[in-house]
């Protein structure tokens, strides 16, 4: 189910908050009757999928039960996690996970995860990458790529070694199922945390309708929808223009087709984002922030604070700092950056542009390393600049369909490419006859660099007239538009 249709907005997602609400008096049954809705969420685009997920939540919740039992004989009557460490202290010194059964579990657990993913999303990658190299003949599963996979699977992995480390305890399948499944975040994140979400559902305060936080709620939805709306699907033919014809095309049509795929994806993602913390606001439940105006930033250290927040804290705790982190000699941590982006790149995508992409990001990183060593500061002009351009043409690589396209693009843009096309179909020929797509590229540029964002935004937000009659003119305007609105880029990662 699309965040941008009538049946999310007008029917799912009244129906899920009153059931919500209304069985607030019997927390089990809230938690169960979320559950439900969100797996009817899941299945509404391929039923056959539920199976899935729910045969991965069975799988996860087993072997966090497996780890916690190996870590203390005990642990179902541990009444806080303080008595659980207490209770069970850490077996062994050899290992932050403890003893050996525990480590083994959280091998198998990780590599089951790793499994389903690599099965439905890498399985024709590698086996075309072989065929390429003339190891196998090529043989294609072509398998349909489950929605919310990548998102479901980081989540409940990062649930398990939080398990392994004493930091997260779940004795209760359903309460385990709707940290899995909640919809707001369940097919394209923010990626969270067991105990930044679990206190939240177990709270009986937040079992009661809070209008402030359905204010809040309504707002940030009007925003990400009115950015998807207006400002990323309106990109999309000036971005097909440019792409679509990488290998005819001169340098202003280039810059504009990157220019527009990067605002494209900046306020489809981001306002996906905000719909989904929106959505959680209507529950009382607050999804961690998962941007912060990033195309402000000033370095690409800095954009990854601001980008991705949350997929920016998985790749950092569960595998730069496992990997060693900066606490290792200049070329590890070098090794470490390349590694945790090149990892990071191929889990958005199974194709080496997305792989160019992440290894390019940690070359990137690697540079401002050896930089900041320097202590040289370059003005704050030049340094957004710089880090603005490299982000810019490094999406190159993610949105290009293949290698190849990519490198026509950056000769496009370089302008040592002859261009040939027809100029009926050059970007800046549609950006001429097409005034939403010249506003949306202008207003989008301009929105970008204010200082001002959702977030701020709806922290500030005081119960008015104006705001609430600017919440519905928004949601109004962006629902008379769901003709023309496409699912949202992330979907497809």
């Amino acid at each position: 189910m699309l965040f941008n249709s009538y049946d999310y907005l007008v029917y799912f997602l009244p129906v899920a908050v009153l059931g919500y609400f209304a069985l607030g008096s019997r927390p089990r049954w809230s938690v169960r009757w979320l559950v439900a809705a969100s797996l009817v969420f899941y299945g509404w685009w391929n039923p056959r999928y539920v199976p899935l997920i729910l045969a991965s939540i069975a799988f996860n919740f087993a072997v966090a039960l497996l780890i916690q039992r190996a870590h203390c004989a005990r642990p179902h009557d541990a009444p806080t996690l303080a008595a659980l460490a207490a209770r069970c202290p850490r077996r062994g010194r050899n290992s932050r996970f403890g003893t050996a059964r525990q480590r083994s579990w959280i091998i198998a657990g990780v590599a089951g995860n790793l499994l389903l993913l690599g099965v439905y999303k890498y399985s024709d990658f590698l086996l075309r990458t072989l065929a390429g190299a003339g190891v196998v003949p090529l043989v294609q599963f072509h398998l349909a790529l489950p929605l919310g996979i990548s998102f479901f699977t980081f989540t409940q992995i990062a649930f398990l070694v939080d398990v392994a480390r004493s930091r997260a305890r779940e004795p209760a399948l359903s309460n385990y199922a709707l940290f899995v499944t909640f919809f707001p975040h369940l097919l394209a994140g923010p990626i969270i945390h067991h105990s930044e979400m679990m206190p939240q559902f177990a709270s009986t305060a937040n079992k009661r309708v809070a209008w402030d936080n359905v204010a809040r709620g309504l707002f940030l939805i009007a925003i990400g929808l009115a950015k998807k709306t207006f400002l990323a699907d309106p990109l999309a033919p000036l971005v097909a223009s440019g792409f679509d014809h990488a290998h005819a095309i001169g340098a202003p049509d280039a810059w504009l087709s990157v220019l527009a795929y990067t605002l494209q994806i900046y306020f489809d993602f981001s306002g996906y984002t905000d719909m989904a913390l929106g959505a959680a606001l209507l529950f009382n439940i607050r999804l961690p922030i998962n941007f912060d105006s990033p195309y402000r930033a000033l370095d690409l250290r800095d954009f990854w604070h601001r980008w991705h927040i949350t997929l920016s804290r998985f790749l950092r705790e569960y595998l730069y700092i496992p990997l060693g982190g900066n606490r290792r000699a200049e070329p590890r941590v070098l090794a470490n950056l390349l590694v945790t982006f090149l990892l990071g790149g191929l889990w958005h995508g199974a194709a080496w542009t997305f792989v160019a992409w992440g290894a390019l990001h940690g070359a990137g990183l690697c540079c401002v390393h050896l930089w900041k060593r320097t202590g040289t500061a370059l003005p704050p002009i030049v340094a957004w600049a710089v880090t603005f351009l490299f982000v810019a043409i490094a999406w190159v690589f993610f949105r290009a369909p293949s290698l190849r396209d990519a490198l026509a693009m950056l000769r496009a843009m370089s302008g040592f490419a002859d261009a040939t096309t027809n100029a009926s179909t050059t970007a800046a020929r549609l950006l001429e006859g097409t005034t939403p797509v010249a506003l949306a590229l202008v207003a989008g540029v301009l929105i970008a660099a204010l200082p001002r964002n959702s977030n701020t935004m709806t922290r500030d937000l005081s119960a008015s007239w104006l705001a609430g009659v600017a919440t519905a003119a928004a949601l109004v305007a962006s629902i008379l538009q769901f003709s023309h609105v496409a699912p949202f880029l992330y979907f497809n990662f």
